[in-house]
């Protein structure tokens, strides 16, 4: 059905605009953007707060919803958190990994998130085997995403080593597929839908051979597809890549061709001047995962001069330490502030633009991300009268929401013109908290 959205006040790229009228086609579009109305028309429905297009979480691994908690007992690195992942993702079936990931991405739905952006390497069942169907676990999560009321790019990923050239360890051949050649063919089943498109990734480059790489980037590129790969997010794997290759990981994608437009790095942490430049460039975008990063601690990424150099900037929430994308565009600022000790490295428009127009496109949703005519009808409106955002003149709503709102203060998010969630409550799964807590008991070992 045709639906009119009236936004109290909207979000249109540049500006808050009070009073904004969105009117919807049948196949989930917008039709018409109308300025200067200052009451809903009759039949229409009210969005009160600040509209926003709808949010794009960018990365994703939806199973490390389970380890929220259990990871931050004590110490350690990086490296003893995987193992601790790798507890959780010995124990998934088709069937645990659709009720886990429903539950998630109904999370990410109630914090406003429209589309995301799934790493998928979860494909085998234990030691290896495939399953009858060699992509149950990637239709589980499509599966999934249509249940919760959102859009899914799965990133689906090659994963073929332990590091540069060793064999899967026993937790890791459930990811590996054994070669590229064998990756894309099982790759090559899965099938888009209307909420689903399929793109490829790169775990990294130290768990794809660089023989291997450009059999990725070529499927990809074929397809007109995203491509995403995990890079120099640990200074581990720059070392070992270094004493493999003599070279640095980025230098490794480039030379196998990688990198491109549709190519987008998450992480991207630790790079040199060489490797700024390359991927700037390559105009790849770069995904920033602020909550895991600093969860982790990596460390905090060169996002300014990657900017600067050419790369557009998206975001996501990886781990899901958090899954609140207002957290991760503030936290990118405010990480950059502590790291050089000034201030106002992004405006508010900036960081709406990597949680939304910028996110969206590295997932292949061009049409997507904006709350103009044309573009997919995919709204999220923040609460303006919370504890967190009342106050500020609603002229600068934008910077209450960036610097201010969490998740807990989105009030509806409207997929391809469905209201999913209303008024904080998610209309397709009726209690998330509770389906969160059974879907992850039901893995504790």
């Amino acid at each position: 059905m045709q639906v009119t959205y009236w936004a109290e006040h909207a979000w249109l790229g540049t500006h808050v605009e009070p009073g904004v009228a969105i009117d919807v086609t049948a196949d989930g579009r917008i039709e018409a953007v109308r300025t200067d109305v200052p009451a809903p028309p009759p039949g229409a429905v009210a969005l009160r707060g600040l509209t926003l297009p709808g949010l794009a979480n960018a990365h994703s691994h939806a199973f490390h919803r389970a380890l929220r908690g259990r990871t931050q007992v004590g110490s350690g690195t990086f490296w003893t958190w995987r193992d601790v992942m790798y507890g959780v993702a010995d124990r998934l079936t088709p069937e645990s990994y659709h009720a886990l990931a429903r539950a998630t991405y109904a999370e990410m739905a109630l914090a406003g998130i429209t589309s995301v952006g799934e790493f998928h390497y979860l494909h085998h069942a234990p030691g290896g085997t495939p399953y009858a169907d060699p992509n149950a676990m990637g239709e589980a999560l499509i599966a999934a995403a249509a249940d919760a009321g959102i859009r899914i790019t799965l990133l689906d990923t090659a994963y073929l080593s332990a590091g540069f050239g060793e064999p899967p360890n026993r937790h890791q051949l459930r990811f590996s597929d054994g070669t590229a050649d064998a990756w894309a063919e099982r790759a090559a089943a899965l099938k888009p839908a209307d909420h689903a498109r399929i793109g490829a990734a790169v775990h990294s480059v130290r768990a794809v051979p660089a023989g291997q790489l450009a059999t990725v980037a070529d499927w990809a590129k074929d397809r007109e597809a995203p491509l995403h790969v995990h890079l120099s997010e640990q200074t581990a794997e720059n070392d070992a890549c270094l004493a493999a290759h003599g070279c640095t990981p980025t230098r490794l994608l480039a030379d196998h061709g990688v990198l491109g437009p549709r190519t987008s790095a998450v992480h991207a942490t630790h790079l040199t001047d060489d490797d700024i430049a390359l991927l700037g460039g390559a105009g790849s975008t770069i995904c920033m995962c602020p909550t895991t990063e600093r969860d982790l601690a990596d460390g905090i990424g060169p996002a300014v001069r990657l900017q600067q150099a050419g790369s557009p900037l998206s975001l996501g929430s990886d781990s899901h330490a958090v899954i609140d994308l207002l957290e991760e565009a503030r936290a990118m600022e405010l990480d950059e502030r502590l790291r050089t000790r000034t201030r106002g490295h992004w405006t508010a428009a900036a960081l709406l633009r990597a949680a939304t127009a910028d996110g969206h496109a590295s997932l292949g949703w061009d049409d997507a991300g904006r709350i103009a005519p044309g573009a997919l009808a995919d709204l999220t409106t923040v609460a303006l009268d919370s504890v967190r955002t009342a106050g500020p003149d609603p002229l600068h709503a934008a910077e209450t929401a960036v610097f201010a709102a969490t998740g807990a203060d989105v009030r509806h998010t409207v997929v391809g013109g469905r209201h999913v969630v209303r008024d904080g409550v998610h209309l397709l799964v009726p209690d998330v908290p509770q389906a969160l807590a059974d879907s992850i008991a039901a893995l504790r070992g």
